[in-house]
């Protein structure tokens, strides 16, 4: 029989002797059985060697909420940092709107300052003013620019100076150069538009 014992028609001296061999087989595997229930499953990789799986969940979790960090700030990114920012200042402006009182009265500093920077039409100071700011920025020192019709393109995109009198004095690289640049882009559209013709 599997179980090591004799099957058929067996003497009680027989069997008693199998009992026996079979009681002292389990004693000397109870210390191996004791031994194995408490330990712990060993993994291993392709190649054989021990896997540490404490070790690769903390490099996983780290790897994990690196991700998400970078995910968190490109979906930042994403909407648009100064929309971001534009919002932030819109709840802290309703955060201080709501905490002054509900009534009014006609000393609030805060509502005389947005009621005198508000443009109405038909204002007859609105256009002195405006003349006023104009002049004020004016008076700042501004570099000069060129005020002609459009210059051609140039490699680093470079505005001409404010003197330029619209003479286009090159030896036609600039144009040269984007024409082969356009030429490649080009050929690499039909290569591929026929590299992917049949499918």
């Amino acid at each position: 029989m599997p179980s090591g014992a004799k099957a058929g028609l067996v003497s009680a001296d027989v069997l008693r002797r199998e009992q026996q061999e079979l009681r002292r087989h389990e004693r000397n595997n109870k210390h191996l059985e004791e031994a194995s229930q408490h330990t712990e499953t060993v993994f291993r990789d392709k190649s054989g060697r021990r896997r540490d799986l404490a070790q690769e969940r903390l490099e996983q979790r780290l790897r994990d909420e690196a991700q998400a960090e970078r995910d968190e700030q490109y979906a930042r990114w994403g909407r648009g940092l100064a929309q971001d920012r534009q919002q932030q200042q819109n709840v802290e402006d309703a955060i201080r709107e709501m905490q002054k009182p509900l009534a009014r009265y006609i000393d609030d500093e805060d509502l005389d300052r947005m009621l005198r920077e508000q443009e109405r039409e038909g204002d007859p100071m609105a256009e002195f003013i405006k003349k006023r700011k104009a002049k004020e920025s004016k008076d700042r020192k501004e570099k000069p620019r060129y005020n002609g019709p459009t210059p051609p393109l140039n490699r680093f995109n470079i505005w001409p100076g404010h003197r330029w009198d619209g003479v286009d004095r090159s030896n036609g690289f600039e144009q040269q150069r984007f024409a082969r640049i356009a030429d490649r882009r080009a050929v690499q559209e039909v290569a591929y538009k026929w590299s992917v013709e049949d499918m």
